[in-house]
């Protein structure tokens, strides 16, 4: 009999815990056909929660001790490294990502099990038809990053795919093989290839509680992927550097030739100090570029753990 292991990363869930398993569970026992020979369990990840989402997981081992298992860090260490941490504790034939709020619908379950048995694919991706219910500027911004993020790397993200999907074992042993500290999930999905294919479904609110997830938290998880999967920005960096280097060439070529020919002083200073902090400007967004993929390679020198287990059962 094969396994599949659910992977589901929680940080201050302590409302949707109970509601996510029940409504799973209903879902296993809707389908007997579908899951005759699959035993299932859930791997939650408790991301230093700060209510009582852990309390939540001892009560669901307890009652379940043989389906229902958790890993607890010892503080907060993000999103990232909830999906490492279940990946890395997974020991299931097929693998799941899921949301513990069920925006990810867990009717899609069945079917993509049977895709995956098939034999046709290695991995079974969700994807939301539309983002009805979203703020129409976070909407803006999410399908700015897909079309930024797809023409300057050469790892191509689908628009509005979630982390939400089912993948064989081989698949997952070929992620864990990834060990850099700086990951962008949706990113590490599709470099490492296997047949991909995707079901898709309308969005839904949350099943309770709140959405951890800020606006500029998410811009700042956009970047964070830019920068993890191309390295355009630095050659931005290089050409607006290249660019403005020429310009000056041409200013002091045309000041020299103005002083031999007229023999008159160059005016204007406060249009020289607006260039001056112009040109200013110019070198410290390059320079922060390049800070911040020198910032990338200081954390990966250090080898620091991506979390630390305070406690798994």
């Amino acid at each position: 009999m094969k396994t599949m292991s659910l992977i589901v990363p929680c940080y201050n869930e302590e409302p949707t815990i109970e509601i996510f398993y029940n409504t799973v569970e209903k879902v296993f026992s809707d389908h007997p056909a579908e899951f005759k020979d699959i035993r299932h369990e859930y791997l939650f990840i408790n991301d230093g929660s700060s209510d009582g989402t852990l309390a939540e997981f001892r009560k669901l081992n307890v009652t379940h001790p043989d389906v229902v298992h958790y890993v607890s860090f010892s503080r907060n260490f993000g999103k990232e490294a909830g999906l490492a941490a279940g990946l890395q504790h997974a020991k299931g034939d097929y693998v799941a990502v899921m949301d513990v709020d069920l925006q990810d619908p867990p009717e899609l379950l069945p079917e993509m099990l049977t895709t995956l048995e098939s034999g046709d694919y290695d991995c079974v991706g969700t994807m939301r038809e539309d983002r009805k219910g979203e703020p129409v500027i976070r909407s803006f911004f999410s399908r700015a990053f897909y079309s930024v993020i797809n023409k300057i790397s050469k790892v191509q993200i689908i628009p509005n795919a979630r982390d939400y999907r089912l993948m064989t074992r081989q698949m997952v042993d070929a992620i864990l093989a990834m060990p850099e500290y700086n990951r962008f999930s949706k990113g590490i999905f599709n470099w490492v290839g296997f047949r991909t294919t995707y079901l898709k479904f309308e969005n839904a609110p949350r099943s309770a509680g709140e959405t951890h997830w800020s606006f500029w938290q998410l811009v700042n998880y956009s970047i964070e992927g830019i920068i993890d999967f191309s390295d355009v920005p630095l050659k931005i960096a290089t050409f607006t550097g290249g660019l403005f280097a020429f310009i000056a060439v041409i200013g002091i070529i045309f000041v020299i030739i103005r002083k031999i020919l007229f023999g008159n002083s160059v005016g204007g200073w406060a249009s020289m100090v607006s260039l001056i902090m112009f040109m200013g400007g110019i070198q410290l967004f390059c320079l922060g570029i390049i800070g911040n993929y020198i910032g990338k390679i200081y954390l990966e020198t250090k080898h620091r753990p991506l979390y630390i287990v305070q406690e798994e059962k």
